[in-house]
C-alpha cells in the first residue's frame, strides 16, 4: 500500500491480462474511516486477499465505490463487501450494464455479435473460452446504492464521464480525480462498441475529454500505471490520438465493404491474443461508427466503405 498524498492511498493487484495490474484507491473518510474506490478481480479467498490491506488501515472501509463495470474494477465488489460489511455504491447507468453483462450473460448472442463483425470462427471460439474463464472472477454486487452525476460521496463530487464505459463515474475534489480508466497516462483507454452499449462511444468520449479539460484538475489517479499529472494536457493528447486513428480508419477502407475485424487488422496488426483482438475489433467499430456519423464512412452489405 502506498500513500500517494495526504488522505489518499493506493493498493495494486495483479491481473492476468495485457495490462498486468490494477490500482484501487483508499480515501480518508470524514469520520476517520476509509472509502475504497474499485476492487480488482474477484478471488476464491477474499479474506486472504483483503485482510492484509485492512490490517494496514487505521479505520474500517465504510463504503466501496465502483467506477465502472469492467472486470478489473467491479470484479471484487462482492468480496470486499462480504469481508468488511461496507456498502457498495455504483453509477445507475453503469449498474444497469453490469447486470446485463454479468447477470444476464448470453454467450450465443455474444458469439454471434463477433461473427457479425467479421471475426473468424476460430477466434470466436477462443474468445468464448476465455470469456467463460473470466466470468468466474467477476464477483459483482447485486443491489448497490445507485449514484447519479452531481451526487456527493463523503465530500467527493460524482462526475459521469462515458466513453471507456457507458456509465463510467469518477470522484473529484480539490483538483484531484479518482479516475478509474477514464484517463490514463502511458496508454489510451479502450473505446469500443459492444452488445447493449451506446452506439457512439467515441463521440461520448470526445465530450468526456472536453469535460476533463474544463475541470481544473491538478492530478488524476488512474486505474493503471502512473498518476496523470496534467489531465487537461493528456486529454488533448488522447483527442489527437483518436483523430489520427479516425484518419487511419478511413485509409483502411476502399470501395469494397470491410468488416470491423478486417479494419482492426489494419489498425492494430495481426498478432494479438483473443482478448486483445476483441478490444481491437470493438475499437475499430467505435471509430467506424463515429465516421458514419461524420459522413465520412457508409455502411454497405454488412461492412463499411468510404462515403
Amino acid at each position: 500500500m502506498l500513500e500517494i498524498e495526504k488522505g489518499v492511498r493506493r493498493v495494486t493487484f495483479p491481473l492476468p491480462f495485457g495490462i498486468d495490474h490494477v490500482h484501487c484507491y483508499l480515501l480518508r473518510a470524514s469520520d476517520g474511516g476509509w472509502t475504497l474506490v474499485d476492487t480488482g478481480l474477484g478471488t476464491r479467498d477474499p479474506e486472504a486477499r483483503w485482510r492484509p490491506v485492512l490490517d494496514e488501515l487505521d479505520g474500517p472501509i465504510e463504503r466501496i465505490v465502483v467506477t465502472h463495470m469492467h472486470p478489473d474494477h467491479v470484479g471484487g465488489a462482492a468480496d470486499v463487501s462480504a469481508v468488511t460489511g461496507a456498502a457498495v455504491l455504483q453509477g445507475r447507468a453503469d449498474y444497469a450494464q453490469c447486470v446485463g453483462a454479468w447477470g444476464r450473460r448470453d454467450p450465443e448472442r455474444w458469439n454471434a455479435y463477433w461473427r457479425g463483425n467479421g471475426m473468424p470462427e476460430s477466434s470466436v471460439e477462443s474468445l468464448s473460452e476465455e470469456s467463460a474463464r473470466l466470468v468466474a472472477a467477476v464477483h459483482w454486487f447485486e443491489g448497490p446504492e445507485l449514484l447519479e452525476a452531481g451526487d456527493d460521496v463523503d465530500g467527493w463530487h460524482v462526475e459521469l464521464l462515458p466513453g471507456h464505459a457507458d456509465g463510467h463515474i469518477v470522484l473529484v475534489r480539490d483538483g484531484v480525480m479518482i479516475a478509474g480508466d477514464v484517463i490514463l497516462g502511458r496508454i489510451t483507454p479502450t473505446i469500443g462498441v459492444y452488445p447493449n452499449s451506446r452506439p457512439d462511444p467515441l463521440g461520448d468520449y470526445f465530450e468526456t475529454l472536453t469535460r476533463i479539460e474544463g475541470l481544473g484538475l491538478r492530478v488524476a489517479y488512474a486505474g493503471h500505471h502512473e498518476p496523470v499529472l496534467d489531465p487537461a494536457g493528456r486529454a488533448r493528447e488522447i483527442r489527437a490520438h483518436h483523430v489520427e486513428r479516425l484518419r487511419r480508419t478511413v485509409d483502411a477502407l476502399d470501395d469494397e465493404p470491410a468488416t470491423p475485424y478486417a479494419v482492426s487488422l489494419d489498425l492494430f496488426g495481426t498478432e494479438l491474443t483473443p482478448t486483445l483482438r476483441r478490444f481491437a475489433t470493438a475499437e475499430a467499430l467505435a471509430h467506424l461508427e463515429r465516421l458514419v456519423r461524420e459522413g465520412r464512412v457508409a455502411r454497405v452489405d454488412g461492412g463499411f466503405v468510404k462515403a
